[in-house]
């Protein structure tokens, strides 16, 4: 019997806009040459720009200090400054920041003196002249990196909303009009375009945004208000995108936009296969499913199915549109349908998977990958023995006796 799919479940607030996926690159001219590293048997993409289009376009991967979405930064509070806005920490916070950049410093030879005294430096409290003068000379004649458009159009006094500091985290590209704190037309924009306006008598309206360099450190009994002291970031945290191993073969082979990287040296898709190979047995399996659910227009993601004991979750159009619909286990069996012995499953432990996966409002999909009886090993080392892989999806539903008997009364 085959799976029939059934409409997901919208989720009730959804912050952002859908994005296209990523389009498969027929030509060498249409490629988008996105680069990864294989570091420590991860696939991390660092770049900003290739981190937000191959998360955006088709939601592949997690960032590696976020839940989700690589958009982590230093603080998700931002305040307004003497006319700047900065991220606001705790002391505490600050203590263990200046802890990870002894260890660092340390890490790479210095004495114990050297470091006490480099961190005595960072840790001063820095004047506010010192911060515009360094952040106009880094930021002129654009933006600084990282930081949110709109946010630089805020006046002083002005209220940031929520909405307004999630986006000044995303960067910006991600710029909501609709979140823009300031949206009267009078303000700036009549400011710009009209040519007799006079500048010189507000010389510095807007605020600056000096980003992760500088933070806003207030003391640990504080509840509101009281001194704060601007000082600069001890560290710097970057966020990276992790990919699968499905998602960035996937990427690499089926997409064609993706380049991994192992050692500074590109490795060919032949080489790649069979380094994945090696890295997960069931590999070839987990990828058949993976490159079979793509193509009917699923997103799945493998990190959530770990707490609920599945392989995979399958959502419709991304996790921040709909709830994951369905939880699906990957088998392999031969003709026969004879499972191998990667992942034994006994009628009491399918019994409690399916419940878990009811509990939480979601379907419970086997997927069986099927392998032809003549298919040798040799062949596995070529992703070319995909195409004589069969997938065949069965939905294992929980059959519950009370519910059953309350159908048959109302008949």
């Amino acid at each position: 019997m085959q799976a029939e799919f059934r409409a997901p479940r919208r989720r009730t607030r959804v912050r952002e806009e859908y994005e296209a996926p990523l389009p498969v690159s027929r030509s060498p001219e249409e490629r988008s040459d996105f680069r990864a590293e294989l570091i420590n048997q991860h696939v991390l993409v660092c770049h900003p720009d290739h981190i937000r289009k191959i998360h955006n376009q088709g939601y592949f991967g997690k960032g590696i200090l976020s839940r989700a979405r690589p958009d982590h930064s230093i603080s998700d509070q931002w305040e307004q400054h003497e006319g700047s806005f900065l991220p606001v920490i705790s002391q505490s916070r600050y203590d263990e920041l200046l802890r990870w950049a002894g260890s660092a410093l340390s890490a790479q030879g210095l004495d114990e003196e050297a470091v006490n005294q480099t961190l005595l430096n960072l840790s001063k409290p820095v004047e506010m002249e010192d911060v515009r003068r360094e952040v106009r000379g880094v930021e002129e004649p654009g933006p600084k990196e990282g930081a949110c458009s709109h946010t630089k159009r805020l006046r002083p006094g002005s209220e940031v909303r929520p909405e307004a500091k999630r986006s000044c985290r995303l960067g910006p590209q991600d710029h909501d009009p609709d979140l823009d704190p300031d949206p009267d037309p009078s303000s700036d924009q009549e400011s710009d375009l009209d040519p007799d306006s006079n500048s010189d008598s507000d010389p510095d309206p807007d605020p600056l945004v000096p980003g992760p360099g500088f933070v806003l450190v207030f003391p640990d009994s504080e509840v509101c208000g009281g001194v704060r002291e601007v000082r600069r970031t001890p560290i710097s945290l970057t966020e990276c995108l992790q990919l699968s191993l499905e998602e960035a073969f996937f990427l690499v082979y089926s997409l064609g936009c993706l380049s991994v990287y192992l050692h500074q040296e590109p490795l060919s898709i032949i080489q790649l296969w069979r380094k994945f190979r090696s890295l997960r047995p069931d590999f070839v399996s987990s990828f058949a499913a993976y490159q079979h659910c793509r193509s009917r227009g699923w997103v799945p993601k493998g990190g959530g199915g770990a707490k609920y004991g599945v392989d995979l979750m399958l959502y419709r159009k991304g996790p921040p549109f709909y709830h994951a619909s369905y939880s699906v286990v990957i088998e392999r069996v031969d003709g026969e349908f004879r499972g191998s012995t990667l992942r034994p499953f006994s009628w009491r432990s399918l019994a409690a998977l399916s419940r878990i996966t009811s509990n939480v409002s979601k379907e419970l999909m086997l997927c069986y990958i099927i392998y032809p009886a003549d298919l040798s090993e040799a062949e596995l080392d070529s992703p070319a023995c995909l195409s004589r892989l069969k997938v065949q999806e069965v939905i294992v539903s929980r059959w519950v006796s009370s519910k059953e008997r309350t159908e048959q009364d109302d008949i």
